[in-house]
């Protein structure tokens, strides 16, 4: 299996001790979905796997970056 590239537009979500608003971590989550299933926009029957997937990254985003920036 070849290796994917990750999408260069997800931006860094963390400046420091400064973590990105709820909006841009939901942002990059579904541009990393977009990536990885290879849908801009799934179809009826697929979207709520889509939508699950890109919940379930937007929660594990934050609380990563929650994590790192704690002191």
């Amino acid at each position: 299996m070849r290796g994917v590239a990750m999408c260069r537009s997800i931006k860094r979500l963390r400046e420091r001790d400064e973590i990105a608003s709820d909006e841009a971590i939901r942002e990059a989550a579904l541009q990393y979905v977009r990536k990885i299933s290879g849908y801009r926009q799934p179809s009826p029957k697929k979207a709520a796997a889509f939508e699950a997937a890109v919940d379930e990254i937007t929660a594990a985003s934050a609380r990563l970056l929650d994590g790192v920036t704690k002191v």
